[in-house]
């Protein structure tokens, strides 16, 4: 069975100050500056840099509406004078390299280390955080992973899972029988976030609990997020969505001239994204 490892790193809130900043001083220099070269799509955006490229080298630049405040002017150049990014935060979780980070786990009723960027230029990752051992949703999310663990195997995938408890609650709970709410032996490793760190550089820490909402994150093999979802705590997962979307990613970055349309599944058709091409896609359907 395959061994793990995880990862970490902390999206910070954005703040208006912080935007206020990203903003040019003086308008009419950098509004002439930015018409003459095009925003950069930056790397993890697979399967879109084409399009985005394609459309943007054909746009023309923004003329600000007549106005005496510069700062207006200055609003309408904005766009075309920086990077085509996701502007969630300073660091927002997808499109982003994945927070690294090194953790004890339990695996095969042994304590092992895990360290996420291990995986980098080797496998997908599905990282995914529950609340606490011992509790109700969360033996029927960990052992539904695990009992098609094969599955994920099968697309280069390894899946680790994510709690706020210590390695020792965890061999407990692996060595505690499911019917009796236990998770059995599994077929990926379960990391301690004792220390908190992981939960929260992935945003998911509730921190008056101390505990990690359900959150879920896919990783490609260059080590970036390229999905996330985060459910509250009564809220279980599904694994049939979780594969759903691995292989519409995996599809993507294979296919970097498609993209693939709501509830795609292997085998069926994709789209083009274009205004022309696209027709194709929805006179089939």
């Amino acid at each position: 069975m395959a061994m793990a490892m995880a990862a970490t790193s902390l999206p910070a809130s954005s703040s208006s100050s912080s935007i206020a900043s990203s903003l040019p001083s003086s308008c009419s220099s950098s509004s002439a500056a930015s018409s003459s070269s095009l925003p950069i799509i930056p790397r993890p955006y697979h399967g879109l840099a084409k399009c985005f490229n394609s459309r943007l080298a054909s746009a023309r630049p923004l003329r600000p509406r007549s106005s005496s405040s510069s700062s207006v002017a200055c609003r309408a150049t904005t766009p075309l004078s920086r990077p085509f990014v996701v502007s969630a935060g300073e660091l927002p979780l997808v499109g982003n390299e994945a927070p690294d980070f090194e953790a004890e786990a339990v695996f095969d009723q042994e304590f092992i280390k895990v360290k996420l960027s291990d995986y980098r230029g080797k496998k997908y990752v599905i990282l995914f955080f529950y609340p606490l051992d011992f509790t109700f949703v969360c033996p029927t999310e960990i052992t539904a992973f695990s009992d098609r663990y094969s599955e994920f195997e099968k697309l280069n995938t390894e899946v680790l899972g994510v709690s706020t408890d210590s390695v020792f609650s965890h061999l407990a709970w692996v060595q505690t029988d499911r019917k009796s709410g236990g998770l059995g032996d599994l077929s990926y490793p379960l990391v301690a976030d004792l220390t908190k760190s992981v939960s929260k550089a992935f945003n998911v820490l509730i921190p008056d609990q101390g505990i990690a909402l359900r959150g879920l994150f896919i990783i490609d093999k260059e080590g970036i997020i390229q999905h996330a979802t985060i459910n509250n705590l009564a809220i279980g997962r599904s694994v049939d969505e979780t594969l759903r979307t691995l292989q519409a990613l995996q599809y993507v970055q294979d296919n970097p001239d498609e993209v693939c349309p709501a509830g795609w599944k292997p085998g069926e058709k994709a789209m083009k994204p274009d205004p022309k091409l696209s027709k194709e896609y929805f006179a089939a359907v």
